[in-house]
């Protein structure tokens, strides 16, 4: 079977998702989520005019010659309006946010203020008609769009949909994720492996990666080379009503990988099997009714890789969220060879320099090895057939993190 070429792969799995409905939460817990539908104010802002500074609310006609001498009438701090009216030659204290009195048409500033008996000030400068006034509707009113649908909440976008009045928020649900491990070999991080087991990563990094997308996870844990025990926990995750199942491993072609043969028996349609990528060939897709199966590869980073190149952008689509792969150029700071029909993802630590991006590839480049993954924040991307490359010839970099 002609592996698949990682474009063509992404493309189809991409093509066959579709975004989730839709939930409302209130607005204190909704950061980080996708709006779902466009967000109009309920209110105006400010609902009146309101000063923008401490000092005094005047009539900027009795400023135009000063000093000029005013009668303080009262004080107007914030939530407490003054309900009188400024008439000729009197003033209010006013505190920044509170309204602006009626018949006051600026605000003379404290610093431009000094005391003049009592209860009156003198204006030492002049004033502008609206100077530090922020009339009525100034930022939004009410009716008006202020959030398109699928804009992403970070902190300006939650203050705004705050401040407009808005106590819940209707979000696109967050894609769930069931997370299953298998093989014989494997133990959780604390045990004491015997001479033939070693500790399970992989679930932990996929985790990480699937929470920064707002991700809700689901770790259906280790299971053994069983067939039973496996088609157990994919009950548990379809019970859970997950949206994607991640396993990890088993689903390659040995005697003992299950995981693809036990999915089928439960009705899995399998869309495409083995990618042209290293690493990361053996990478299963399919469908089991709604749900997405993505069965990773066991290296721990070849399952991290294909996490950041199918995951990421399933997950993305699921909740709503734009996809932008981060592929950046860099220079090469060493030279590569001539690569084959897989398309590669060098690890390597990318570094900012006068001129741009450096590239330096790892020399060691094993799909076990997670210490190389660690140390790097950024994949060399290497075409199918990709002729030898210099240092100092430029490549594009899928960058994990920013540039040292």
């Amino acid at each position: 079977m002609a592996l698949l070429p990682v474009k063509d792969a992404l493309h189809q799995l991409l093509e066959n998702s579709r975004k989730l409905g839709s939930e409302t939460v209130p607005v204190g817990e909704a950061a980080g989520r996708v709006l779902a539908t466009p967000l109009a104010a309920l209110r105006t802002q400010p609902p009146f005019p309101a000063s923008a500074m401490d000092g005094y609310a005047v009539r900027a006609d009795d400023l135009q010659t000063v000093p000029a001498i005013l009668q303080v009438i009262g004080e107007a701090p914030a939530g407490h309006g003054y309900s009188g009216r400024v008439a000729a030659g009197q003033a209010v204290r006013i505190f920044t946010g509170a309204p602006v009195p009626e018949g006051a048409d600026a605000i003379l500033i404290q610093e431009n203020a000094k005391a003049a008996g009592d209860e009156s000030i003198t204006a030492l400068s002049t004033v502008e008609p609206e100077k530090f006034v922020r009339r009525a509707g100034l930022d939004f009113t009410e009716g008006e769009t202020l959030l398109e649908k699928g804009r992403y909440l970070d902190a300006a976008a939650l203050s705004l949909a705050a401040a407009a009045n808005h106590a819940t928020l209707e979000v696109v649900r967050r894609p769930k994720l069931a997370i299953l491990a298998t093989g014989d070999e494997l133990l959780p991080p604390g045990s004491d492996p015997g001479p033939d087991q070693i500790i399970a990563s992989n679930s932990y990094g996929v985790a990480s990666i699937a929470a920064q997308l707002g991700a809700e996870i689901v770790d259906l844990g280790i299971v053994a080379d069983d067939k039973a025990e496996i088609s157990t926990a994919i009950d548990t995750a379809r019970d859970h009503h997950a949206d994607v199942i991640v396993t990890l491993g088993g689903a390659s072609v040995g005697d003992h990988d299950l995981v693809r043969e036990v999915l089928e028996e439960l009705g899995m349609q399998l869309d495409f099997w083995r990618i042209a990528m290293r690493p990361g060939k053996p990478l299963m897709v399919g469908r089991l009714g709604d749900v997405h199966v993505l069965g990773l590869p066991g290296n721990p980073v070849s399952s991290i890789v294909c996490t950041h190149l199918f995951l990421v952008p399933l997950l993305s689509k699921l909740g709503g969220r734009q996809y932008r792969p981060d592929v950046r150029p860099a220079k090469l700071a060493k030279s590569l060879a001539e690569n084959d029909e897989r398309e590669d993802y060098v690890r390597a630590r990318v570094t900012a320099t006068p001129n741009g991006l450096e590239a330096h590839p790892f020399g060691k480049q094993d799909s076990s090895m997670l210490k190389v993954l660690a140390g790097a924040n950024g994949l060399i991307i290497r075409p199918v057939r990709a002729p030898a490359a210099n240092a100092g010839d430029e490549c594009p970099v899928l960058m994990l993190r920013e540039p040292e």
